[in-house]
């Protein structure tokens, strides 16, 4: 079941860069503190406008009643029934915009006297206020229209002067915050609340046949962050829960795409350095960067293998050419030391040259060894840059003589190419010298552009490669004129030259046979 949902998730897993996975997970990680303190803030908001709903509709139910009995006393006739026009009040107050006003004065002294209707309709509400007051835990106070407190502590003083109470004589409910003096700290983190030090006063209309007879002023400190959040603990506890699971899958994530890749690359490093090749596994999630290390790895391992055989096929190669020479200069040297004094002069002269010629040869060998070691460790300059119409002239000019011609077919306009001047000055000679000795008269050098590279293609008129050995001709120390002293290590050399500004050498089929082709990059 979890081999076939991983399957599943690495089909559609999307092959992102390392820096964005990374990215988004230190930004996740970031916002975490900014997300919490959004939460709070949006929260502590929806309990300030919470405590703004109940406010009105318990102003609004008292009101209503008051205005009944004003109505009753009155003795007036029923409202007609008109059509009722229901709406949702929308909340006033918003921590982050609406104005905190400072605390509510106390209610001055007046020589107003009380409405005297509305000292009746107090004196029946006023049992309703005490049984609303006990279960809201609200101050609820009523005023008449002159703004004279009817009810409380502070009956029979003012609070006219009030922008909620005026608001509301002018029929208008209307609800604001204001800044609450009595508050003591219940926990030891409240101050973190800014709802905390803070009452809302909401101020409703008591209206008797459309005329205002009075004002209800409710007023409540809105519940407290904490004990919303104790009473909400769950739906907290389900996100905290959640956003540590999101935290384990992140953490998941980043294992599976870039911690065990790494330790497998590791792993299989030391197994290639003791000698065993190991490939290994490639992730299930993948990520742009540890992909281009996997393929990095695999072409380092291919590298190094091919370097492994060419070094154990270069060492046995190289004994075998040391080993004839050397044997015969043993035997000459053995044979002058037991019978150099009986020995005829002629002989004697005839080993000496067998053993002149062995040594010129290991001469020639360990100089072309040390050729091709150079040509081999060669990293070709970056950016390079040369023409090489003078430098094919040169070419034609220092090898042309007598009994052998070099014909040269340059195109008017031949871009610059991608290789060092030195280097296709050596793989030309090296080819010429091939063809001269090789028997030909005549050696023709044509260059075609094609693409992003020209193809250089040098053909003779020599007898050619036989079929059996063109596929031989670059092996190292192949030659078909070892007696004249051929080492079989100057293609090997050319190829290599090339190889190290990223050109080609090839043996390619042609109408006398073959050729040979040099293909190298233009230059940007």
């Amino acid at each position: 079941m979890m081999a076939g949902l991983k399957a599943r998730i690495a089909r559609h897993w999307p092959v992102l860069r390392l820096r964005t996975i990374l990215l988004c997970t230190l930004l996740f990680v970031a916002a975490l503190p900014g997300f919490g303190a959004i939460f709070l803030r949006v929260y502590e908001n929806a309990l300030v406008r919470r405590t703004e709903a109940e406010l009105v509709a318990q102003g609004a139910a008292l009101a209503a009643g008051a205005a009944v009995v004003g109505r009753g006393m009155a003795a007036s006739p029923a409202p007609s029934a008109a059509p009722m026009r229901y709406h949702d009040r929308m909340t006033e107050v918003d921590l982050r915009s609406s104005p905190i006003l400072p605390p509510r004065p106390r209610a001055v002294a007046t020589r107003e006297r009380p409405d005297a209707a509305a000292v009746e309709i107090a004196r029946r509400m006023v049992p309703a206020f005490a049984e609303t007051k006990v279960t809201t835990l609200s101050s609820i106070l009523m005023i008449d229209r002159r703004g004279v407190v009817l009810n409380g502590r502070e009956g029979g003083r003012s609070l006219a002067a009030l922008p909620e109470i005026r608001a509301a004589l002018a029929g208008r409910a209307v609800t604001v915050l204001r800044e609450n003096q009595g508050v003591t700290a219940h926990y030891p983190l409240e101050w973190l609340s800014r709802a905390a030090g803070i009452r809302l006063h909401h101020a409703r209309p008591i209206s008797v046949d459309g005329q205002v007879v009075g004002v209800l002023l409710v007023s409540r400190s809105p519940r407290a962050l904490f004990l919303g959040l104790y009473e909400d603990r769950g739906k907290i506890a389900l996100g905290v829960v959640a956003i540590f699971l999101m935290l384990l899958l992140l953490s998941a994530i980043l294992s599976r795409a870039i911690v065990r890749p790494i330790e497998s690359l590791s792993r299989a490093t030391r197994e290639l350095a003791l000698g065993r090749r190991v490939t290994p596994r490639r992730p299930s999630l993948q990520v742009v960067e540890i992909q281009a290390l996997y393929r990095d790895f695999e072409q380092m391992a291919e590298s190094i293998g091919k370097r492994s055989r060419y070094l154990r096929d270069f060492a046995s190669s190289v004994s075998h050419e040391f080993k004839t020479p050397l044997a015969g200069i043993s035997g000459a040297i053995e044979l002058l030391q037991d019978h150099g004094a009986d020995m005829a002069p002629a002989d004697r002269q005839r080993f000496l040259t067998n053993m002149a010629a062995d040594a010129r040869r290991l001469t020639r060998l360990v100089q072309r060894l040390m050729e091709l070691a150079r040509a081999d460790v060669l990293v070709g300059e970056s950016g390079a840059r040369m023409d090489a119409a003078p430098v094919l002239a040169a070419v034609a000019d220092a090898l042309s003589g007598e009994g052998f011609a070099i014909g040269l077919h340059v195109p008017d306009a031949l871009p610059p190419l991608a290789v060092d001047a030195g280097a296709l000055e050596a793989v030309l000679t090296t080819l010429a010298e091939n063809a001269r000795q090789a028997g030909a008269s005549r050696l023709d050098i044509g260059v075609t552009v094609r693409d992003d590279a020209a193809w250089i293609d040098c053909a003779d008129d020599g007898p050619g490669i036989p079929p059996g050995d063109r596929q031989r001709v670059f092996d190292l120390f192949f030659t078909s004129r070892r007696e004249e002293g051929g080492t079989g290590l100057g293609l090997a050399i050319a190829r290599s030259l090339l190889g190290a500004y990223h050109g080609e050498l090839h043996l390619v089929p042609s109408e006398r046979g073959a050729h040979f082709r040099l293909v190298v990059g233009i230059a940007a």
